[in-house]
């Protein structure tokens, strides 16, 4: 699953604890040496709006999931500073797919574009994450 086995661990985390991912139904499903990330958004009633297309806020969520366990990959452990996503259709199917891909890694500021597509491979989404680091990344918490 996981081309940077190092982070095996830390992908287990994000997707199986719980936390506001993995009840989101969201999973990274990859991160590379590139510092990128794939992810998928497994599309179920509590996910839609009331017109029956996938929520803006479960795609900026599967985005911003992404992204920083993609920023995470750099050795920086990151928070949101900003982000700004474009919805450029509707949403549907059983799953939407994210890319993150870094812009910019700074020693502070990390930047990364991200692509949401459906089965159909459709572009439905496309979005920017600003990261600030904090530090660096603390790896006992994933023992």
């Amino acid at each position: 699953m996981d081309s940077c086995s190092k982070y095996g661990k830390y992908l287990e985390r994000v997707n199986h604890n719980g936390l506001f991912a993995d009840v989101s139904h969201v999973s990274v499903t990859s991160v590379g040496k590139d510092h990128s990330a794939r992810g998928v958004l497994d599309i179920h009633p509590s996910t839609l709006n009331p017109l029956g297309i996938v929520h803006g806020g479960a795609l900026v969520t599967l985005a911003d999931t992404v992204a920083g366990t993609a920023a995470f990959t750099t050795g920086q452990a990151c928070v949101t500073l900003d982000c700004a996503m474009q919805y450029l259709a509707p949403a549907r199917g059983a799953q939407i797919f994210c890319t993150a891909v870094p812009k910019k890694l700074g020693r502070t500021v990390l930047v990364y574009d991200t692509q949401l597509t459906d089965e159909a491979g459709r572009l439905v989404a496309a979005g920017i994450y600003t990261f600030f680091a904090t530090g660096p990344a603390d790896l006992s918490v994933l023992d």
